[in-house]
């Protein structure tokens, strides 16, 4: 019989002798494969049989530098031996609720913030160019109404074709990826101050919108290898809410930089593009550093957090993240078979329908407030508050859709709700001659509040949504990239629903995003009802209800027992040993 040690033994062999906190024991090893496991059902034998025995050791205080990549699983941090990482129905990696707990509150304060306000400077240096026109841009480059229009065109043309570049969070490392478009919209968007001529600046605006196509588009992605299923759509809702943020201090911000650029020695619109925009550059330099690759290399977690946070996620039957890290390359079966799924197109249409009314409202709100009777100041004042009860909204149905582990019931709700306000939008201008002026002022004015609310909580349960019920990254991916790539061409038509023609009523743009928002709650039923089919039919009759028992689990302190595959034990199904998604609903 012979005896070996591992590497890991090995290297801590002159150690154990000067300390008594070792406690070797030997484990078979097979000849023909280490990774051959005891049966689950039954227990280890007395005797070690013949062959090859691993001496492995138990020493307190393994806890690795912080920063360092998890590359296997260590006996000192509690997990089992590699093999039972696999997807087999064997005992699984194990932790404390709180421990998980203490993991995701260091991502949500590490992460998500961060991620925001990159957002945040993207959403601030795709729309400031609007008020840039009216800082002089469109004096000084003699730009008519039409070439205008064109430059606002000319983002969102680049910015659909190039939503495939979702798919490369995949191929490079997210730090360098996320670095790169940050520093490449930050460099575009500066480089507008210099522009001289319409063509010139079309030619950027059109590179501003392959570089934010290839950021914004992909961090719900991004964020679903942090995060479980149902934790996505709050991280999402925080990342998604810094539009509407943003936009209730842009106007401010813009007013104040040209307020003090007006007497220097270059124009105030140049001004605006290079204060706002370079800031984005000195930014991506953060991003290298603190973005993670994955949950086994966050610099700011310790070793027994980035194991915990990577094996809680694990998200393939057969192999566990390590070794899938050791894989180059995109499964191309995968990105496939999601782009032949119709429920993916199902979501992308009703991403479709929200764009239509998510780019019109906020580009004309202060045009149509003004129109309401108030002055120009008046309307930017009164333009702020509903984007903070957006912001407000949107965070609160999040956290809800988490908590209770559904999308399309709160989707519909939002739908309806915010369908409804425009209706009666639509209605008080119609009927404007029989109603006061007091009260259809009122009347118009109030129901901005939950049409604004519900589009944008629509917008970020249907982005979860759409990756909530994919396993494999790629899927995930490629259902990003066709949710863009349809959705965002409800712009290309939003932005031209309130032509001046018809104010100061707009009846008809707001009849048109009435019926829009219809269609979102229509199509999110039709999805319901065709996940609740597919979970029937793969559970064989008996419906598994996932929110049902997704709120029992383990209390503080008591170790976890968890299933490899992605999600939580009331995620999954077994039938002869295989996983089976059990769609959120």
């Amino acid at each position: 019989m012979a005896f070996h040690l591992p590497p890991s033994a090995a290297g801590n062999a002159s150690s154990s002798d000067s300390s008594n906190s070792s406690n070797p024991r030997y484990t078979p090893v097979s000849k023909s494969s280490e990774d051959d496991e005891y049966p689950v059902s039954g227990s280890r034998p007395k005797q070690s049989p013949v062959g090859q025995l691993r001496l492995q050791t138990d020493f307190g205080g393994t806890e690795g530098a912080v920063g360092d990549p998890v590359s296997d699983i260590e006996e000192g941090d509690g997990f089992d031996t590699r093999a039972e990482m696999k997807g087999k129905r064997t005992r699984g990696p194990k932790w404390t609720t709180e421990e998980e707990k203490e993991v995701v509150r260091i991502f949500d304060k590490r992460l998500v913030p961060f991620l925001a306000l990159l957002y945040l400077l993207a959403f601030l240096d795709r729309s400031n160019i609007g008020n840039a026109r009216i800082a002089g841009l469109q004096e000084d480059l003699q730009l008519s109404s039409s070439q205008y229009e064109w430059l606002l065109t000319a983002f969102y043309i680049t910015y659909i074709l190039f939503e495939w570049m979702t798919l490369m969070y995949r191929v490079v490392p997210p730090h360098m990826y996320i670095s790169l478009c940050v520093c490449g919209w930050g460099l575009v968007a500066s480089f507008q101050c210099l522009a001289t001529s319409f063509g010139g600046l079309v030619v950027l605006r059109l590179l501003l919108g392959i570089t934010e196509a290839a950021f914004g588009p992909g961090v719900p992605f991004y964020l679903s290898l942090f995060y479980r299923r149902d934790e996505l759509a709050f991280r999402n809702g925080l990342f998604i809410s810094a539009a509407p943020l943003a936009t209730t201090f842009a106007s401010s911000l813009a007013w104040l930089i040209v307020k003090l650029s007006s007497d220097g020695p270059i124009s105030p619109w140049r001004t605006l593009f290079l204060v706002e925009g370079f800031p984005s550059v000195i930014v991506a330099i953060f991003a290298w550093v603190l973005i993670p690759d994955s949950p086994g290399k966050a610099r700011f977690l310790t070793r027994r957090q980035r194991a915990v946070a990577q094996r809680r996620l694990e998200d393939n039957n057969t192999k566990s993240n390590y070794e899938q890290s050791q894989e180059q390359g995109l499964k191309w079966r995968e990105i496939l078979k999601t782009a032949s799924d119709p429920k993916a197109y199902m979501a992308a249409f009703m991403f479709f329908s929200c764009n239509v009314a998510f780019s019109s409202m906020p580009v004309f709100l202060p045009t149509i407030i003004k129109d309401m009777g108030f002055s120009s100041l008046s309307a930017q004042a009164l333009s702020a508050p509903p984007y903070l009860i957006a912001f407000v909204v949107v965070l609160v149905t999040a956290w809800a859709s988490d908590r209770t582990r559904t999308r399309s019931s709160y989707l519909i709700a939002h739908a309806l709700i915010s369908s409804l306000s425009y209706a009666a939008i639509a209605a008080a201008g119609y009927f404007h001659t029989h109603l006061s002026p007091s009260l259809h002022t009122f009347i118009r004015y109030i129901c901005v509040y939950p049409a604004i609310s519900g589009f944008f909580s629509a917008i970020t349960l249907i982005i979860t949504w759409s990756m909530d019920n994919r396993v494999e990254k790629e899927g995930k991916g490629a259902s990003i990239a066709i949710l863009n790539i349809i959705g965002q061409c409800g712009p290309l038509l939003g932005t031209r629903l309130y032509p001046e023609t018809d104010g100061p009523w707009y009846v008809r743009g707001m009849a048109v995003c009435s019926v829009f928002m219809v269609l979102v709650a229509i199509l999110a039923f039709a999805l319901r009802v065709l996940l609740q089919k597919a979970n029937k039919a793969s559970s064989g009759g008996t419906l598994f209800d996932s929110a049902q028992t997704s709120g029992s689990g383990p209390g503080d302190g008591e170790e976890r027992d968890e299933l490899m595959g992605g999600g939580r034990r009331e995620d999954l199904e077994f039938d002869t040993g295989d996983q089976k998604l059990v769609y959120i609903i």
